[in-house]
């Protein structure tokens, strides 16, 4: 948004702003925030931060280092929901070195720096871009809670098919169970509210391809936007879950990204676009090859199909995401590449012919995940495949131009799955992970502290005991 501080304190006088807001990214992907009076913004801020402890945040402590965030400028944006006029700003983490600061290796801002630094050092390419697709369910209401004496959780929208019995305040016109693929009104009671984000999204410089009602009935909703270089899709990300989430809290509902917030309907996903640039010129074409992809897409596919078991420990970092990967919900589970067939976790979208857009979605994905980690991570384990010239079809990855899910048995035995944990994904990233370290791009010790923490989720969800066992057990 500003190129100086002076353009900065300009917009600031012109359009009444009183505070200055820091967002700051932590371990696990979750926006928070530090705040200023718009007065003791000053250049000293731009050049030497502000202090903060980064072990509050799920980063492995630096030893006898300081830790400051020191702000971005041109990521600058006026945040409409602070009831206070506020300027809002994101930005990198660094540690107070001699003789210089150095920029906080487990930052995840500074992971995607140094990723794109790499794929930019092989001289491979220097740009990767993606598309993100944001699927989340927005809910009326919501409460849940766990306790060693009982644990629940109750979602409604009003739309959704259980409310058809409603005696009060009931007009009809629900979403059917799974029927909700861009319904139209009056079912379609979130029309309105993803105009309206669309509206915020585009002000924030977030250019929006389309919105429309998901497969689920329950108030699920896709907003796909328009690809862009990683480090921006990145943060535009964050910028998007945050204006998700507030508007909807401005309306008295509440978003959700939970890729399996309700049992039997469809779950959340983030489908992620790709392809590569070398001075402007697209490196995924090739009019001859297979749905047209030149050999340097198909090893970049080769790489991420290759890895993928332990990519879902970054793209699928939840217990909730391995709810979503199973059959007969348009989510993959088998590990294999295919044209326009949505039961393969990587898709080449038919659609997209031309040089410029010729490219594929990776389908596993879901909005659990850093999105910092998980796009740096994708694009390091496509750059093994390049550099080590990963052939997918020798590696048995396909192309599988069929229903997956309708394969026989014994044929679904022969190809490789999914993950169906969480805990599975992380053995996976623990013996499969040198290719995220190259160059530094992951420090081994962040890799350590991801799993230990997802270690600690998993075992307490294990845990824990759940209604469905009383349903299933109780009187044995």
């Amino acid at each position: 948004m500003f190129d100086t501080l002076e353009q900065a304190k300009r917009f600031c006088d012109e359009n009444d702003i009183k505070m200055v807001d820091f967002m700051m990214v932590d371990l696990d992907g979750r926006w928070r925030h530090l705040t200023i009076p718009v007065e003791r913004f000053t250049e000293d801020t731009l050049q030497n931060g502000i202090g903060f402890d980064g072990s509050n945040y799920g980063f492995a402590p630096i030893e006898k280092s300081d830790m400051v965030f020191v702000p971005d400028l041109a990521s600058a944006y006026f945040d409409g929901f602070e009831e206070v006029p506020t300027l809002g700003m994101i930005g990198d983490v660094y540690v107070i070195g001699l003789p210089e600061n150095h920029r906080f290796d487990q930052y995840p801002r500074n992971v995607v720096k140094r990723a794109e630094d790499y794929m930019k050092g092989l001289g491979l390419a220097d740009e990767f871009r993606i598309g993100p697709e944001y699927e989340f369910h927005v809910f009326d209401h919501v409460d849940f809670e766990v306790k060693p004496e009982g644990s629940r959780y109750c979602v409604d929208t009003e739309q959704a098919e259980w409310n058809t019995g409603n005696r009060a305040d009931n007009l009809g016109y629900k979403v059917p169970h799974k029927g909700g693929y861009h319904s139209a009104l009056p079912q379609d009671r979130l029309s309105g509210f993803r105009s309206r984000l669309t509206m915020l999204m585009e002000k924030q410089g977030i250019a929006v391809k389309y919105h429309h009602h998901e497969v689920g009935g329950p108030g699920q909703i896709e907003i796909e936007v328009e690809m862009g270089p990683l480090l921006e899709m990145a943060d535009k990300t964050m910028m998007t879950k945050h204006l998700v989430k507030n508007l909807a809290f401005a309306e008295n509902r509440s978003a959700t990204f939970m890729p399996k917030p309700i049992y039997a309907e469809a779950g959340n996903g983030m489908h992620v676009h790709m392809h590569l640039f070398k001075d402007g010129q697209p490196l995924f074409y090739d009019e001859d090859g297979y749905a047209q992809l030149s050999d340097t897409a198909l090893h970049f596919l080769g790489g991420i199909l290759t890895h993928i078991r332990a990519l879902c420990a970054l793209t699928n970092p939840s217990t909730n995401s391995y709810k979503r990967l199973v059959p007969g919900y348009e989510a993959p589970v088998t590990i294999g590449y295919a044209t326009s067939n949505r039961s393969s976790v990587i898709r080449i979208p038919a659609y997209a012919k031309s040089p410029l857009s010729k490219r594929y979605e990776l389908r596993n994905p879901d909005a659990t995940c850093n999105p910092y980690y998980a796009f740096a991570a994708i694009l390091m384990a496509g750059l093994d495949g390049i550099e080590k010239k990963i052939d997918p079809v020798k590696e048995g990855f396909g192309p599988y131009d069929t229903n997956l899910y309708d394969l026989p048995p014994e044929e679904q035995a022969r190809i490789q799955q999914l993950p169906r944990s969480l805990d599975e994904a992380l053995d996976a990233l623990e013996a499969d992970h040198e290719f995220l370290t190259k160059g530094g791009v992951f420090p081994e010790k962040l890799i350590e502290i991801w799993v230990e923490r997802r270690r600690q989720e998993a075992a307490r969800y294990n845990q824990l005991p759940h209604p469905a066992e009383f349903e299933l057990y109780y009187d044995l």
